[in-house]
Order: C-alpha cells, then sequence, then structure tokens
C-alpha cells in the first residue's frame, strides 16, 4: 500500500495516513501526568454506587488532616495508583465498599466506568484496572474512629 501524502504551502511534505495514537501525530505528541489519569480514575470509581470511599486506612487518616487545614480540597486521587505510558493506562485502585454490595458486580462497576472515562478524556488504552477492596463500610459507621484517635490524647 502506498504511502499518500500532501504538500502544504510551505513545502512540507504531510502523510494523510491515520495517526496510530490520538496522542501521537506527525505534529508532535501529548503527553499526560500521572497525577491527571490518576484523578479521572479516582472521580470515576466514586460514581459508582457501592463505592463508600477509596484508600486504605493509612490513606484515609492522612485525607482526614488534610481535610481539616483550612483551605485544602479532597485529594481525588487518593486510594489510585497509576501507571502511565505514550498509548496506555494501567490503573490500581483501592476502595471500600459499602456493607451489602456484591463485590463482583462493584469491581465490574469500578472498571467500566474508569476504563469509560480515562480513554475518553485522555485518548489513552486503559491496560487493566486492578480493584483490591481493603474494607467494607457498615451503615451506621461513620469514619470519626481515625479522626478520634487525633482529637485529644489520653494521657498527659
Amino acid at each position: 500500500m502506498a504511502e499518500t501524502s500532501l504538500t502544504t504551502q510551505t513545502g512540507t511534505q504531510v502523510s494523510t495516513e491515520p495517526a496510530t495514537s490520538a496522542l501521537v501525530s506527525d505534529y508532535g505528541r501529548t503527553s499526560i501526568a500521572d497525577t491527571v489519569v490518576s484523578k479521572i480514575a479516582g472521580i470515576a470509581a466514586r460514581e459508582v454506587t457501592g463505592v463508600h470511599n477509596l484508600g486504605g486506612t493509612a490513606a484515609r487518616t492522612v485525607g482526614m488532616l488534610r481535610e481539616r487545614i483550612p483551605g485544602s480540597r479532597t485529594n481525588l486521587s487518593q486510594g489510585v495508583s497509576v501507571e502511565v505510558g505514550e498509548k496506555q493506562a494501567a490503573i490500581d485502585i483501592e476502595v471500600v465498599a459499602d456493607y451489602g454490595v456484591g463485590i463482583a458486580d462493584l469491581a465490574q462497576g469500578i472498571r467500566r466506568n474508569v476504563i469509560s472515562a480515562v480513554e475518553r478524556m485522555t485518548g489513552l488504552e486503559v491496560t487493566e484496572v486492578n480493584i483490591a477492596v481493603s474494607d467494607i463500610h457498615l451503615e451506621g459507621e461513620d469514619d470519626t474512629e481515625a479522626s478520634d484517635n487525633l482529637a485529644e490524647p489520653r494521657v498527659q
């Protein structure tokens, strides 16, 4: 198959063949930072019904501390780690599930939502979404357990 090209007004030869990736073209490359992909994945995972929170106990405790600081914002990438290449991304998510939710169904919903959001917004191909369920949240149980430990020391 012959390569087709056209000549611009400046005399530059430009290929009219489709690029191999939405992020790599004859005119340059687009790079996307890991933090961008992790925020997108974190937001998409939180949108799924049955996800109570993201991150393990330590990450949630640090997140609660950060939220107490005036002017700070919620860490949308908490509980999410990513590996981003030129054309692909792999995502790991740690989840706290609501009690009573089917974990296999929850994982499938998270994968579907995360893959859809990341691929649509970045143009990267998501090769895998690994999900680790680190805890179950019971109704009536709140996240004050960790903050109680930070409030006031029991001994002086």
